[in-house]
Order: structure tokens, then sequence, then C-alpha cells
């Protein structure tokens, strides 16, 4: 009954937006007329999974879960060895190998592992512009973050709240 009303709807809607034409040309630019109850139900039944889809990936955003959740205070003085226009990227180098040892994190030794789909290291923006932000030649000291494991084995590290 609310199909049926929503259609006319729809229907006066395009009769009012299309220009003054003959009846058989609007007839023409209409949407086909099913002819059979099997052809309705195909029709009918479209929309609904088109809508199904869109609301699967809203709930696969909404299970990812953190299955493990870790404070750490990297230290990145190391970083100062180096020369001061390498510094900064040292520093982000240092915090990937400090959290792929501390989260056992997986990563991929050759080419020919390529195939299979291993685990990922993401660092969010905010501890990017931590470690950037003096400049490439003075990288913090240390650096608090908070890296979260989600059950695909993903790592994302934060900077942790207390800063």
């Amino acid at each position: 009954m609310v199909k049926e009303v929503k259609e006319e709807q729809l229907k006066a809607e395009d009769e009012e937006a299309l220009p003054d034409l003959s009846e058989e040309e609007t007839i023409e630019e209409k949407e086909p007329v099913a002819e059979t109850a099997e052809e309705t139900a195909q029709v009918e039944e479209k929309p609904a999974e088109e809508e199904e889809e869109k609301a699967k990936p809203k709930k696969k955003k909404e299970e990812e879960e953190i299955v493990e959740e870790r404070t750490y205070t990297v230290p990145l003085s190391r970083a100062l060895v180096r020369p001061p226009k390498k510094r900064a990227p040292r520093a982000m180098q240092l915090l990937k190998i400090f959290i792929t040892k501390h989260m056992k994190l997986e990563m991929k030794v050759s080419e020919e592992e390529e195939e299979e789909e291993l685990p990922q290291l993401i660092i969010s923006q905010e501890v990017n512009e931590k470690i950037w932000d003096r400049g490439i030649e003075k990288p913090p000291r240390k650096i608090r973050v908070r890296a979260a494991k989600d059950k695909d084995g993903n790592v994302t590290v934060y900077l942790a709240e207390a800063q």
C-alpha cells in the first residue's frame, strides 16, 4: 500500500519535471512496465538487495574489534646519532621497528609472500605530526603512543592522550 502511494508520488513528480510533450513521447521515456508477476518480483527485489549491500560496509566498521591495546613510551634518542637532515625520518623508522617488535607484528620477508595478506602497521596522522612538529632536525627524544591491534592483526598507532 505504501509502495503504491510512493510510486504515484514519483510518477506525479516525473510528469511535472518533463516538458510538454505528446502522450506517446512521455510513455516511451517512462520505465518499462513489467508484463508478468515474475518480472515485477525481480524489479522489487533489486532495490532491497542494493540497500542490504549498502548497509553491510557500515556494519564491518562497527564490528572492528580491538583485540589488544597497549601504551608505550618509545625512545627516539637514537635518531640523534644521524645527521641533522635525516633525524625525523630515522625517528619514524625507530617507531615502526619498536611497534613491530612489541606488538609481534609479522612483516613480509620477501616478495614471494605478496600473495598472502599480512597485517599492516598504520601510524595515525597525529603521531606523524608530533614527530615532525619541530622539523626534520629536532625530533622528540621519546614519544608516548597507544597501539591497538584489531582482529585481523592490523596494528594502529595513536598518540597517547596523556600528553
